[in-house]
């Protein structure tokens, strides 16, 4: 390897590291409560309501109806999650640069939720 993909592998074990010390709450049941997700490759811009995950951060979302079909768009190079703290509510899970959907419950109320991987990054789902 030359010095600069050293350089940028270092940077990025430290951020990582350095974001993953946040929380240490994890589900027990990885996968459990997201039959609504559906992964892929980001290839084009979403209509509809979007969460973008960039820079280990979740875009602020505005309030959507229940039901509501959300579409997560990765723009890092890791994997990510959107994880609800209610235990079985959602947890999809999106691989760097790619995308998914979440289903919006159907109960009107403020749902809170973080990555799985980096439990420092933190949002609110709003369902109006």
């Amino acid at each position: 390897m030359n010095r600069a993909t050293v350089w940028a592998a270092t940077v990025l074990m430290v951020v990582g590291t350095a974001v993953a010390c946040g929380q240490s709450n994890t589900p027990a049941d990885r996968g459990q409560g997201s039959p609504a997700a559906t992964a892929g490759p980001a290839t084009s811009v979403p209509a509809g309501p979007v969460i973008m995950i960039e820079g280990m951060g979740f875009s602020a979302l505005g309030p959507v109806a229940p039901g509501t079909q959300i579409t997560i768009v990765n723009n890092d190079e890791v994997e990510h999650s959107v994880t609800s703290r209610t235990k079985g509510l959602f947890d999809v899970h999106v691989d760097g640069k790619g995308r998914a959907t979440l289903t919006a419950p159907q109960e009107p109320g403020d749902y809170a939720y973080y990555c799985l991987y980096h439990p420092a990054m933190l949002g609110t789902l709003t369902v109006m």
